[in-house]
């Protein structure tokens, strides 16, 4: 049985979605896994917003406890940071012990990727916050228990199925 994989990300908002989800099931199909886009649910839109925003929610949710890897794009989403929805599949995922990795187009630290934002003086960034400054790629939170591959969904997906038949 092909191992199960949930690919987390901003990929959902795209204009091309579902083509997107069908291309990413491939990939994986390609790499030995199943594919699993948070599309892959039938959510009939309700007349209150919030109900389908339930709705929503709910088969993500159902979605990655059915998986047994998820694959995060943690790319910056509408700022510098990845987008929240995929960061909690992460976090949910880490609470139901599933193995995860995600992929990032620039692996360099946080720290170096702020420091244009950042003032040489203080150390402060354009906020007045400090940096965190571990020499991670993101927050403490994701890059600690995620195995973070710099590149695509493809880049992870090598690495994941490389680490599947170490364990064998």
């Amino acid at each position: 049985m092909q191992p199960k994989v949930y690919m987390a990300g901003f990929e959902v908002f795209q204009t091309d979605a579902v083509e997107t989800g069908v291309r990413m099931k491939q990939l994986c199909k390609d790499y030995g896994f199943e594919g699993i886009f948070p599309l892959d649910k039938d959510i009939t839109p309700q007349p209150d917003p919030l109900e389908t925003a339930k709705l929503i929610f709910d088969g993500n949710v159902k979605l990655v406890q059915k998986a047994d890897i998820i694959i995060a794009n943690l790319n910056p989403f509408r700022g510098k940071e990845p987008d929240s929805g995929t960061v909690f599949e992460c976090g949910l995922g880490y609470g139901l012990g599933k193995k995860l990795y995600g992929f990032l187009s620039d692996n360099r630290a946080m720290a170096e990727k702020l420091l244009p934002e950042t003032q040489a003086a203080t150390g402060l960034y354009e906020d007045g916050m400090r940096v965190e400054n571990f020499g991670l790629p993101v927050n403490v939170m994701l890059s600690i228990p995620i195995t973070i591959v710099e590149g695509t969904l493809e880049d992870a997906l090598k690495q994941a199925r490389e680490d599947l038949l170490q364990t064998r």
